[in-house]
């Protein structure tokens, strides 16, 4: 599992990229437009087809459309890769390699997809197709721009990731029950974090489905169990099915 640089100056760079990103627009900024295209360019790493590995919909094929670029540098990353580079495409020509790719289900992931202006409209623009539309986020930037009916899996950073502390709190109050919360656990100390943050904000109450993804191939799944059955926690346990169906440092997958 490729682990994320935490050099001071990746993580400057990173922190521009919302600018950098609308510089590459020719200085356009987008707002929403749905069920319309936004014309300005989208830094794209890879879109492919495959099986959801996670989430509730594991299991299940899926389009995905990674976008380019994060601001947060998690110590478990496995999607480094998406750190830097992409591809510059406008929308309506990831809307064509979506089509051509067939199915019915699309997620937006990263890197970090909400970081793009763009990725608002590109999920109106799906929708609009009669996608499923699906986008897994950092829980760091807020969701509540994104419309209705995309199903958001928003993640809360667990201490062993670095990046604890992060989460917008505003995103609590924008959640569904279709939406989903995902916390990535390294190990106790991140499972005890993750249930006191589900106690304390009442995430039952607001969203069906509580996601526990153990580090893949850091803390067994078994041992994640075994403390969900001894605290009687109604979550689900996420493991990541891709990575079982291909090599886990296989791309495009």
């Amino acid at each position: 599992m490729p682990a994320a640089n935490h050099s001071s100056s990746l993580k400057s760079e990173f922190d521009l990229m919302p600018e950098r990103l609308t510089a590459c627009a020719g200085g356009q900024k987008s707002g929403k437009m749905k069920g319309e295209l936004l014309f300005s360019p989208m830094v794209i790493t890879e879109i492919f087809k495959s099986i959801q590995g996670e989430s509730s919909f594991a299991g299940l094929p899926c389009v995905f459309v990674r976008l380019t670029g994060c601001n947060l540098r998690c110590h478990w990353c496995d999607t480094a890769y998406a750190f830097h580079g992409g591809e510059k495409l406008a929308p309506e020509q990831v809307l064509d390699r979506v089509r051509k790719l067939g199915g019915k289900m699309v997620e937006l992931t990263g890197g970090e997809p909400l970081l793009q202006k763009e990725t608002v409209g590109l999920a109106d623009s799906l929708l609009a197709e009669g996608y499923r539309v699906l986008i897994e986020t950092s829980g760091e930037r807020f969701v509540g721009d994104l419309a209705r009916p995309v199903v958001k899996i928003v993640d809360v950073k667990c201490p062993g990731s670095g990046e604890s502390g992060k989460f917008n709190p505003a995103n609590l109050d924008v959640l569904e029950r279709k939406d989903q919360v995902k916390f990535v656990v390294l190990d106790e100390r991140d499972y005890l974090y993750a249930r006191d943050f589900m106690e304390k904000h009442r995430l039952a109450g607001l969203v069906d489905e509580i996601i526990f993804s153990p580090v893949f191939g850091q803390l067994p799944p078994l041992q994640l169990a075994k403390w969900i059955l001894r605290d009687n926690l109604q979550v689900r346990v996420g493991l990541q099915v891709h990575k079982f169906i291909w090599d886990p440092e296989t791309r495009g997958v």
